[in-house]
């Protein structure tokens, strides 16, 4: 689920049940048992918990705004108890606000304890799977689906191995540098509107295309165009890491600007994670197929520890007799 929010969603996006049970149907094979009016109800912790502290009647700390999974543990210790104890325990955990059950192992729930979370405004899922595998694909499923996400305007690729995106304003090449790349071998991301994730964990940013524009391309004078129909399966990619901005702006709107020799770093900041930005004048004549085929391979050399312009000014020092020095810290672009 491809979801362009609003505004910056810096701190993660809020999504419902059913927006769990639909991403989790097919692969962590999830069936509504109870609660079908209350799955519009946010999940506020994208993260799953095992309440067998809770069942015990040890609530501190006891995390009510997560999923709570009982598997076969959580079961076996409920089958050793009365049945009225057994109601009071899943009483107790509906009194602490747990609202967002989920059963695992094809467990399903008793009739009395059923009806007790649909009357406290509770959902109930089962799942077939076993307790371990279910919670490893579902802790995937939620973080993908509350992860920290914006939506930019530009075209990302697939170039040379990177993600690379093409910012600048319209009428400036973007999609028809995509499409000349394409043509020599790289893929289409997206265009024209780029869907970035952050990776919370690793603190990486991810782009893909919206579920309704995968694919196509709009080129001026052509008109839509189907990618994967005339260019082949392989010029497209559903998600790649985002590890380089290019930005196009007209030479005259730049003139005395350009770093010639490249040697301060800029960077483009998107959801708090500082990416690489590459600013590349446009102007009649310039092929800029080439210029960001080759931004993508130098980028790649400083991502292997190579960097061109310090090893040229070393060089050049150590020809004079003169200490070596340091590249300048890079300042921020955007």
């Amino acid at each position: 689920m491809n979801r362009i929010p609003s505004s910056d969603a810096v701190n993660g996006v809020a999504f419902t049940v059913a927006d769990f049970l639909e991403a989790g149907r097919e692969r962590l094979q999830l069936e509504l048992v109870a609660g079908k009016g209350n799955v519009g109800m946010t999940i506020e912790e994208p993260v799953v918990n095992r309440p067998g502290l809770a069942l015990t009647g040890f609530f501190e700390n006891f995390a009510w705004q997560r999923v709570q999974m009982l598997g076969n543990a959580e079961f076996a210790y409920l089958k050793s108890l009365t049945p009225e104890e057994r109601m009071i325990r899943y009483e107790l955990l509906l009194a602490h606000q747990a609202k967002i059950f989920v059963c695992t192992a094809g467990h399903v729930p008793p009739k009395d304890a059923i009806d007790a979370v649909e009357k406290a405004g509770g959902v109930i899922l089962t799942s077939a799977l076993m307790t371990r595998v279910f919670a490893r694909h579902a802790t995937f499923i939620l973080e993908a689906l509350g992860a920290p996400r914006t939506s930019l305007y530009g075209t990302m690729c697939e170039v040379c191995g990177l993600g690379v995106l093409f910012e600048g304003d319209p009428g400036l090449g973007k999609s028809e540098t995509a499409l000349g790349l394409i043509k020599r071998g790289s893929a289409l991301i997206a265009d024209d509107l780029t869907c970035v994730r952050k990776d919370v964990a690793t603190n990486l940013l991810f782009g893909s295309a919206s579920d309704s524009t995968a694919g196509y391309m709009e080129i001026r004078g052509i008109g839509i165009m189907h990618v994967p129909s005339v260019f082949g399966i392989n010029a497209v990619r559903g998600e790649k890491r985002l590890q380089l901005v290019i930005t196009f702006k007209r030479l005259q709107d730049i003139r005395g600007e350009v770093d010639r020799i490249g040697q301060t770093r800029r960077t483009r900041e998107i959801l708090g994670v500082e990416i690489p930005n590459v600013i590349i004048p446009v102007s009649e004549g310039r092929d800029l197929v080439n210029l960001v085929e080759t931004a993508a391979q130098q980028q790649k050399l400083i991502l292997a520890g190579y960097d061109p312009v310090s090893d040229l000014s070393n060089r050049l020092h150590r020809r004079a007799g003169r200490p070596t020095v340091e590249r300048k810290k890079g300042k921020r672009n955007g």
